[in-house]
């Protein structure tokens, strides 16, 4: 297939499949399951007027998020020809074109694929209506174009990391994987400026801009999440605990809730602690670390949170997208791994989350099945992360490649290193 036809055939594949997504999100079509639009016509809108009367959504124990997402809720003013719902559905699809353009032209460069591309094209349908009725659409979108810039411009990876963490934390990982050396103190540099310039622009704006942090601390255990199964099981076995709509998702309350959150919250510990070792370890930076270490990063803290929502697949795919457009990448079986994990979470929700809430087999077993995946990417990811680029003798001193400039980093590692 040339590259021509490829490109045709993507784009057509893109169209048909994003044309039934916004059929799906105006009603045309009805998806089984809960109404996936009302975070938009009923939440979204309503932190939307409330922005606009001068104050974040501080009595709102649902507004989770950081500052800059404000900017997220309130885009559909782009739009005043259109209602609130239908104006946010267009930009993101405003979004998903974006993404997907910038995935088509970053394959024209020597040593890449169009395998990213078509990872993207594939991965929002499966996740369904969910992925134009949550602003992380835009937030990947913010990510993907960190990570292509980051490749010759390190401190536009750094301000746009900056500016998605302010959206919503996770693309602060974006960075973990630059370059040692002037790459590194040029894109964390350029982050740190732009970050506390935006904190304290949005805090002077509006009071309440960090009223989310004490709504994420006292989130649960999530009924989707991977520590969550624990309860699934014991509900089997007439563990006494319950469902409850808390802090704007399904979680579960009774006993050893508490537990169970706080070794998640451990397991992220363990996530950090092994990140900060690969990144003191690592040698070998290729063009392709960043995008690698990104990925491998994301699914660490995702698997791992008491939260897993339906959308956070959305930043995987992203992510996988752009792992996978250098033609030599080592993340395909983590990135098909996240495709099918993404499908699976369309069964689990919206089409079966009644199953996940009664807590018969069906919904276990579309949890199981779905964090299952999630882990072995994760395993996958981080194994060949390692191998990439940490030496295999002990001892190895700095390499050469992993000094200076992005550039630098387009050399292929040692055999040692494979």
């Amino acid at each position: 297939m040339t590259g021509a036809i490829g490109t045709r055939l993507s784009l057509s594949v893109w169209a048909l499949t994003r044309a039934t997504l916004l059929l799906c999100v105006f009603k045309v079509f009805t998806v089984p399951g809960p109404d996936v639009t009302s975070d938009v016509s009923a939440i979204y809108h309503g932190w939307y007027e409330v922005l606009r009367s001068g104050t974040y959504p501080v009595d709102d124990v649902t507004w989770q998020y950081p500052p800059v997402a404000a900017l997220a809720v309130l885009s559909p003013a782009l739009l005043p020809f259109l209602d609130y719902p239908s104006a946010f559905y267009v930009l993101a699809l405003l979004c998903d074109a974006l993404v997907f353009g910038l995935l088509l032209r970053a394959r024209r460069r020597p040593g890449r694929s169009g395998a990213g591309a078509w990872v993207w094209v594939a991965g929002v349908p499966l996740l369904g209506p969910t992925s134009y009725a949550r602003y992380d659409l835009m937030v990947t979108a913010v990510a993907v174009a960190a990570l292509l810039a980051g490749v010759r411009r390190p401190r536009v990876l750094g301000v746009l990391a900056a500016f998605g963490a302010l959206l919503k934390v996770w693309p602060a990982l974006l960075l973990v994987g630059t370059a040692r050396g002037r790459t590194s103190r040029s894109a964390w540099s350029a982050a740190a400026t732009t970050a506390a310039t935006l904190a304290v622009l949005c805090a002077a704006a509006l009071p309440g801009a960090f009223a989310f942090l004490s709504f994420q601390r006292d989130r649960g255990t999530e009924i989707e999440s991977l520590g969550a199964l624990v309860f699934h099981v014991a509900r089997q076995f007439g563990w006494e605990g319950g469902v409850e709509l808390r802090y704007g998702s399904m979680e579960f309350v009774g006993p050893y809730v508490p537990l169970v959150s706080t070794l998640a919250l451990g397991l992220s510990v363990l996530a950090f602690g092994w990140l900060l070792v690969w990144r003191l370890r690592a040698r070998t930076f290729t063009v392709r670390t960043p995008a690698d270490a990104a990925f491998t990063a994301v699914l660490l803290f995702t698997t791992t949170s008491r939260v897993i929502s339906p959308q956070y697949l959305l930043w995987l795919v992203g992510l996988a997208a752009v792992c996978l457009v250098f033609r030599d990448s080592r993340m395909v079986l983590p990135a098909c791994l996240v495709l099918v994990a993404t499908g699976v979470t369309l069964l689990e929700f919206p089409l079966g989350f009644a199953h996940v809430v009664a807590g018969d087999a069906v919904g276990v077993g579309l949890l199981l099945v779905r964090n299952g995946l999630l882990v072995a990417a994760t395993l996958a990811a981080g194994l060949r992360l390692w191998q990439e680029t940490v030496p295999a003798r002990a001892g190895n001193g700095p390499r050469a490649d992993s000094a200076e400039g992005p550039e630098r980093g387009n050399r292929q590692p040692s055999r040692a290193a494979r």
